[in-house]
């Protein structure tokens, strides 16, 4: 990886490995049910609107998880690395796999009508409804979907 800004991070066998292109410092949680099944819980992702580099990109395991976006992670150590909305959309990678997380605010929490009751977080953070995100994103008129 060449020596450029941004944060660095990488999966739990250390086989793949990514920079950041644009600097982020905002962490949200989606509360969906897909991504708690994922990993068990709510996804912590950082948001990327620049591209990632990735370096040991063959040992990555891309699941189409719907029409519009898929999940990747380590194909040896199966760590969760990002979710991605395709085909170049931004990727939301998961902020437990950066080398360093200091200077990073916890700031928005998506689906939040799925969060079950069992967990709360105590941060003030933006909260939206599935409903609310889809809308935020859906096609406007004469876009294609």
């Amino acid at each position: 990886m060449n020596a450029k800004t941004g944060k660095t991070g990488q999966c739990l066998c250390g086989k793949v490995k990514f920079r950041l292109t644009d600097e982020v410092h905002e962490v949200g949680a989606c509360h969906c049910d897909m991504c708690r099944r994922w990993g068990g819980g709510p996804f912590l992702e950082i948001r990327c609107m620049g591209p990632v580099e990735f370096e040991g990109e063959e040992h990555i395991v891309r699941y189409r998880s719907s029409d519009w976006a898929e999940r990747g992670f380590c194909g040896v150590c199966g760590s969760n690395l990002f979710y991605c909305i395709v085909p170049d959309g931004p990727y939301m990678m998961s902020v437990g796999a950066l080398e360093d997380q200091t200077g990073l605010k916890f700031t928005s929490q998506v689906f939040i009508d799925e969060k079950p009751d069992w967990y709360a977080f105590a941060n003030k953070t933006k909260n939206m409804t599935g409903a609310e995100l889809f809308a935020m994103y859906a096609p406007q008129d004469g876009e294609k979907s």
